[in-house]
């Protein structure tokens, strides 16, 4: 009896893990996300159907020509680290959103995608990432828009601009004309974040030409976003319109930026009045920027770099100017405040 007891739980026991072998996870293998499409586009409705279809891995190339209208990337479009989305064209393929007064050529709310090559033109901005994270924007040429030519807004982090061009901003208001444009001021933190700082954080801008006829900064870094690097890029202060105290190729009011090897020129514009400025827009902010190696033609009655030590918002804290920058022309001299030895 009890042999026959052991024997039939034996059996059972088989049975068991046998149904459980049947139905367990395939191996790994067998989850591999498969390759990407190569999807050719050249029309606008085209693109609008690649970029609201898009899976990970997809490689969007677009042929020379002009895409009128205005384009979207959407949240369900996103990649992966392993299989970003690629979305590609030469300059000559131009995104043209035909009225500088209202709406941004393309918008992108999706993480992991690269973008690279082509144009954008004719609307209020060029292009506009919101919730946007671990992208590579590459090589793309931004111009003749209503205000900013690049915005990343509402959290979008760890993303690389490089090899930028943005010319021609600001076209309908000139102090929002900012080439690039880095977080959410104060004020519009109810509107987009839910009253949090907007934290645009780990964002690279590498190796851009920003200018001429920029009408705001080139490159505007807002209170509430930390740890960007701006490096190799090289500035024209020509058409800085002094507008909303547009009067610099960089405002920084956001925390341990890394700004270095950068290249700034004025041969042309007289409201342009220093190279480099910090401020303190909120107390807590505007704070532990760093400042090295960059060259600075500033031809104007301020500094290279003015760094704001108190205002009404607050105290700057931990800003450094190290002594290897170089500046000319620059009425008041290369720092107010004592220069770091390398």
């Amino acid at each position: 009896m009890i042999k026959h007891f052991l024997y039939s739980c034996f059996v059972l026991c088989l049975f068991s893990c046998a149904a459980q072998h049947t139905y367990a996870t395939p191996p790994a293998s067998g989850n591999e996300v498969p390759a990407g499409r190569i999807v050719k586009v050249s029309t606008a409705a085209q693109l609008k159907k690649a970029l609201s279809t898009a899976r990970p891995g997809d490689d969007i190339q677009m042929e020379d020509g002009n895409y009128s209208g205005k384009f979207k990337i959407p949240p369900y479009t996103s990649g992966t680290s392993k299989n970003p989305i690629m979305l590609s064209g030469s300059e000559k393929a131009i995104l043209d959103a035909g009225d500088i007064t209202t709406g941004y050529v393309l918008s992108l709310e999706s993480d992991y995608w690269h973008l690279k090559g082509f144009t954008l033109t004719n609307g209020l901005k060029g292009l506009m990432a919101d919730s946007a994270s671990n992208n590579i924007i590459d090589g793309i040429y931004v111009h003749d828009v209503g205000e900013e030519g690049i915005h990343l807004r509402k959290f979008s982090s760890n993303n690389i601009i490089r090899n930028v061009r943005v010319e021609n901003t600001g076209l309908k208001t000139p102090d929002y004309g900012e080439g690039i444009y880095i977080g959410s001021a104060k004020s519009n933190w109810k509107k987009y974040t839910n009253n949090m700082p907007d934290k645009c954080d780990n964002n690279i801008v590498e190796n851009c030409h920003l200018g001429p006829n920029i009408t705001a900064e080139c490159i505007d870094i807002k209170e509430g976003t930390t740890g960007g690097i701006i490096r190799n890029n090289v500035f024209d202060a020509k058409g800085i319109s002094g507008e909303n105290a547009a009067d610099s190729w960089i405002d920084v009011k956001g925390n341990k930026y890394l700004i270095e090897n950068n290249t700034g020129e004025n041969t042309a514009n007289d409201v342009f009045k220093d190279g480099y400025q910090v401020h303190v827009a909120i107390d807590g902010w505007g704070n532990d920027n760093v400042f090295k190696n960059n060259v600075s033609n500033v031809n104007g009655p301020g500094y290279g770099f003015n760094i704001q030590l108190k205002g009404s918002n607050g105290t700057t804290k931990g800003n450094i100017v190290y002594n290897n920058n170089k500046v000319t022309g620059a009425e008041k001299g290369i720092s107010n405040i004592e220069l770091t030895k390398e």
